[in-house]
Order: C-alpha cells, then sequence, then structure tokens
C-alpha cells in the first residue's frame, strides 16, 4: 500500500530538487574551472613579457635615433597567486504533513588573483658587462649552429673584419658600415660569400678541440697508478713520435670559420692555431677562407670583430635614418645565395603603427619592424641576443616591485 505522505512529500520536494540542480552543477564546473584559468593566465603573462621585451628593444632603437640614452629594465620575477573557492550550504525540513517540508540550498564560487612583478633597471656593473661589452665568439656560433643564416649573423652581429697577415697580426680593418661606402660594399660581398659557402655545405663554423700537453714529456712509461690516476682527473698519457709519453688533455678552445674541417689538420696544428687565435680577445672570431679550399679564389684571412648590445642597436638605429644601409651585388666569384636584402635589419618610421610584429611610439613617431621575413627573422635573432645579455638581472641593488 503506497504511503500518501511519501508521495506527497516526493510531490512537494520534487520542483525543489529541479531548482537545486542547475545551481550543484554550476558548482561542480566551477570546480572543474581552476586549471583552464590557470593555464590562460600563465600564457597571458608570458605573452605580455614576450611583447614587453620586444617593446624594449624599439623602444631602444628609437632612443638611439633620436640621440637618447638607452636604457634597459627586465622584468626578473613574476608571482601570480590564485585563489578559487567554492562554497555549497543545504538545509531543510521535513513534516509529515504535506506543504510543511522545506529545502534550502546556498551555492557560491570565488576567484581571486594576486600578481607581483619585480622590475630591475639595469645600471652599473651589470650594465657595463651586458650591454657595453662585446658578445662573445661562442654567441656568434651558437647562432649559426641553430639554424641562423650566416649572412645574417655576420651583418647584425659583427663590426667589421681585421685582416690580419699570416703570422696574425694586423693587416688592415673592413668596417661593417654604411658610413664608410668602400670597406662597407667589400665586408657585405665576404658575408655574401660566407652564406654561398654555407648553404654548400662547405663552409665550417666550430669549436676548435685539440689535445694539449700539461707536463714535460717522459721518457720512461707512466705506471699503472699514473694511468688510473689521469683517467680519474679527464687526462691521458700519449705515445709521441720520439718515443716519449705526454701527459694531455682534451681541449675547447677558439670558435673559427673555415672551408675545411679544422679536423683535417693535425693535432698539433690545431693547438698552434689556437694559440695564434688567443692573441686576440674573446669578441673575435677566426676567419680563413684558404686558397686552396671550396671558394678559395676569394680568399680572407683575419678575424670577425663582433658587436656588443650597444653597439648593434646603435648600427641599426642609424640605418633607419642618419646613415642607411644600401644594395651590394655579390662579388663576381661568389655562387648564388637566396637572399641578399639590403638591411640587415629595417626598421619603419612612420606617423601610424602599421601591423607588424612589433611596434613602439617615440618622439611623435612609430618605430615598427620591416614587414618581411628577413626583417622578422633578424628581429627575432636580435631578441635572443638580447635575452642571452639581458634576459637574467641578479645583484641589482634596486628591483622595484609591484603589487595589484
Amino acid at each position: 500500500m503506497n504511503n500518501p505522505h511519501l508521495q506527497a512529500n516526493g510531490r512537494d520536494f520534487s520542483p525543489l530538487a529541479r531548482a537545486a540542480a542547475p545551481a550543484l552543477l554550476a558548482v561542480a564546473l566551477a570546480g572543474c574551472a581552476g586549471p583552464p584559468v590557470l593555464e590562460r593566465q600563465v600564457l597571458g603573462y608570458d605573452e605580455v613579457t614576450s611583447r614587453l621585451d620586444q617593446k624594449l628593444l624599439l623602444l631602444n632603437i628609437a632612443r638611439t635615433d633620436n640621440g637618447k640614452p638607452v636604457h634597459f629594465t627586465s622584468t626578473s620575477t613574476i608571482a601570480a597567486t590564485f585563489n578559487w573557492t567554492t562554497t555549497l550550504g543545504v538545509g531543510g525540513e521535513w513534516h509529515r504533513t504535506a506543504g510543511d517540508s522545506f529545502l534550502g540550498l546556498n551555492a557560491g564560487t570565488g576567484a581571486s588573483e594576486n600578481p607581483t612583478f619585480s622590475i630591475h633597471p639595469l645600471s652599473g656593473q651589470a650594465f657595463t658587462e651586458r650591454v657595453l661589452t662585446p658578445f662573445k665568439d661562442q654567441s656568434y656560433e651558437f647562432l649559426v649552429f641553430q639554424g641562423g643564416a650566416i649572412d645574417r649573423v655576420t651583418r647584425l652581429l659583427a663590426s667589421g673584419i681585421e685582416v690580419q697577415n699570416a703570422d696574425g697580426s694586423f693587416a688592415r680593418f673592413i668596417g661593417n658600415d654604411p658610413a664608410r661606402p668602400d670597406e662597407y660594399t667589400e665586408f657585405r660581398r665576404i658575408a655574401t660569400h660566407l652564406r654561398w659557402l654555407n648553404d654548400s655545405r662547405k663552409l665550417f663554423v666550430r669549436t676548435l678541440v685539440f689535445e694539449e700537453p700539461i707536463a714535460p714529456a717522459l721518457k720512461a712509461a707512466p705506471s699503472a697508478a699514473d694511468v688510473i690516476n689521469a683517467e680519474k682527473e679527464g687526462l691521458q698519457w700519449r705515445r709521441t713520435a720520439d718515443g716519449a709519453y705526454q701527459l694531455t688533455r682534451f681541449q675547447a678552445g677558439r670558435v673559427v670559420v673555415m672551408n675545411i674541417d679544422p679536423m683535417s689538420l693535425g693535432n698539433q696544428a690545431r693547438f698552434e692555431l689556437n694559440e695564434r687565435i688567443k692573441r686576440n680577445p674573446r669578441g673575435f672570431v677566426y676567419l680563413d677562407v684558404r686558397p686552396d679550399g671550396p671558394g678559395g679564389d676569394f680568399a680572407i684571412r683575419g678575424a670577425i670583430k663582433l658587436r656588443s648590445m650597444l653597439q648593434m642597436l646603435a648600427f641599426v638605429a642609424n640605418g633607419a635614418r642618419a646613415v642607411p644601409e644600401f644594395d651590394v651585388a655579390p662579388d663576381p666569384r661568389t655562387g648564388p645565395t637566396a637572399e641578399n636584402p639590403r638591411s640587415a635589419l629595417h626598421i619603419t618610421i612612420s606617423e601610424t603603427p602599421p601591423t607588424t610584429i612589433a611596434s613602439v611610439d617615440f618622439a611623435g613617431r612609430s618605430y615598427s619592424v620591416g614587414d618581411t621575413q628577413w626583417d622578422r627573422s633578424t628581429f627575432a635573432m636580435l631578441g635572443d641576443l638580447f635575452q642571452t645579455a639581458v634576459g637574467e638581472v641578479k645583484g641589482v641593488d634596486l628591483p622595484i616591485t609591484i603589487s595589484k
């Protein structure tokens, strides 16, 4: 027999249950909303930081173009606290008398975000080391190794080429400066020649590796204990041509750009070459296009002199208006290349900002990256160099912290 009270109460509670269902669903969805919101916020902060770096580069190019000093800041940390809360309250009474029963439902969700930004102005010794000091030869090698076109890397990163005599002494300098048209033309043709050789897989850009003697040679053979101890220290005993025993270690030396494989040279030749290269600071990349190698009819021996971050920004800024670059045809001895644009990085100055990869307003003008694949790639490479120079700032005395 059916209970009338239960039937009545079932009819009373059914509307309440239907009314409560959307609220319960909302609470359940709110519990699942946290991860997607967190994903959007993290990606949003990353995008903002990326745009800030792009605009900071363009802003300093604009400052240089207008004769103003550069200034760098780094957003070193972004700490954001996310808080999601969900509350659910249920209350009710049930009576045997129909119509007296009720159900109360209270549901709520909340979300909060508290970001904290740390901004570090770059000054003092950090400014000298990161902005004024020329890049080292490893930076040149890394960019080429990562697939950067060698003429793009050379035109942006090099201030010129120091031509050297056979003994490594200075002969003359070829500047990468449009204000010196003859030198600039010669420099551009060398850069294009390197591009052709590299695209043809006939150019080697790598670090010299050789075995370096660390102690005088011995006439007697080393003992077993000496051999074991040497291996523990990463050293090796080698038998020389005259029968002596030499304690050596593998050493990574300087970066070279050559039209022959440097590993085809003997160990002693690589060691002596590195000793000669070491006369120049680390801001020089050894260059040797030999007459007996591919492309040797356009031979050159010397060192590529690298710029600092400040010098690169000044070069790009001067090319925008003061001393623009100009077209240079390849040398007749150079084979065909895919591209040979006029500017290493073209900066457009206009009244209104075009839709490009990046732009910034300064002194009533809009500065933006040229809308070509070459310019976008060069600007991306400049951003990579910017990250290596200014991207991580430690030990700065006056960080600026902003909390919201």
